[in-house]
């Protein structure tokens, strides 16, 4: 039965001439926006995911609202997202909150913390602690809102030209790596390098770069680190679970039809859930191929691990002093984690390590 003749069924005749009629036509307007990645087409699973957040868009509305996802460079620069959100160059981007630090503290907390939280507990957090209505806070200052879209799950430590054995070893060393993670290396004596993906390898190539990392086996294989750096290593403790987002021009969000609002905060979750899963089932058999082609596993030492996370928390008392919204952010993550992690010790972490240790028994 057609709506309207439902109405004038249901003596409601009048309100449908008035009401209904209008309403329906414009509930599901014709939209093209274009979202700029920080990504390169060749990481089919990071660069991918903002395809398949587009795709599941289309399918959603028949095709009314459609995406165009544009690489770096291709519009602005990998790092120059956020700025072409924010000046209503493109409508919408996929990236990490880190990479603009610089602007505000408190959105590295958006990706993750050093020391922080695993994928599982950032989303929680996200979702259920307050960082949803924390990290949008600060990006409202930019005319950005935000959506999850995306997680990498604990990344790994990086390629390395040579070992880092102790503390020493990290002086003066230039490491590609971005967000809270490179100032808190800094402080060991690193010189950390923020580049795009895409930039990372001819830098190491060249030996501009001493060490690099990225996000995890499936990737650092696609980008050949190991052809220029042999010693690969975990654990990248700067990003247990590195979140990313779809970032959204303020007045195109809320010019938005409630509906596609609803659509696209769900299509943005099953992305996010699309990634992770991804990741998981490709890193371990990319680790595998690596290490057949010579990659050398490492694991950072205890007094390395130790003194990265002294240095971390003298990062953070830094950054609270300065900015009020990376107090309240670090403060919320900081109490969510004390509260969530005796119980992933007692059942998740113990699960985990028990099926770990014998694996080999069935």
């Amino acid at each position: 039965m057609k709506r309207r003749s439902f109405l004038k069924g249901a003596g409601l005749a009048a309100a449908a001439g008035t009401v209904a009629a209008p309403a329906i036509a414009q509930s599901a307007p014709e939209i093209r926006w274009r979202l700029t990645s920080s990504f390169p087409k060749s990481l089919d699973t990071i660069f991918g995911t903002a395809q398949i957040f587009a795709k599941y868009m289309a399918e959603a509305t028949d095709n009314k609202f459609q995406i165009q996802v544009f690489a770096p460079g291709e519009i602005v620069g990998g790092l120059q997202a956020l700025d072409a959100v924010q000046n209503g160059t493109v409508e919408c981007a996929h990236t990490p909150t880190y990479y603009y630090l610089g602007k505000e503290p408190a959105l590295a907390i958006g990706t993750g913390l050093p020391f922080g939280l695993n994928a599982r507990q950032q989303h929680a957090w996200w979702h259920f602690a307050g960082g949803k209505e924390l990290i949008n806070e600060s990006l409202a200052k930019f005319n950005v809102t935000s959506l999850v879209c995306g997680n990498s799950g604990a990344q790994m430590g990086g390629f390395f030209r040579k070992e880092i054995n102790s503390v020493d070893d990290l002086k003066g060393l230039k490491f590609r790596i971005g967000g809270l993670g490179g100032m808190v290396l800094a402080k060991l004596g690193v010189v950390p390098q923020q580049l795009a993906p895409g930039d990372v390898y001819p830098a190491l190539e060249r030996g501009t770069l001493d060490a690099a990392e990225f996000v995890g086996p499936y990737d650092d294989e696609k980008l050949g680190f190991l052809k220029v750096a042999k010693y690969y290593y975990a654990p990248g403790w700067w990003e247990g679970g590195a979140m990313l987002h779809l970032i959204i021009n303020q007045q195109k969000w809320d010019e938005l039809p409630k509906q596609y609002q609803a659509i696209m905060s769900q299509a943005s979750e099953a992305a996010n859930n699309w990634m992770l899963a991804k990741y998981d089932a490709v890193n371990g058999q990319a680790l595998r191929r690596m290490i057949g082609g010579g990659a050398e596993l490492r694991t950072f030492s205890p007094a390395i691990m130790e003194a990265s996370l002294k240095a971390a928390n003298e990062l953070y008392a830094e950054l609270s002093a300065k900015s009020p919204d990376f107090k309240k952010a670090y403060d919320s993550m900081v109490a969510y984690r004390a509260d969530v992690l005796p119980w992933w010790q007692l059942n998740e972490y113990a699960f985990d390590t028990f099926m770990i240790r014998t694996r080999g028994r069935s």
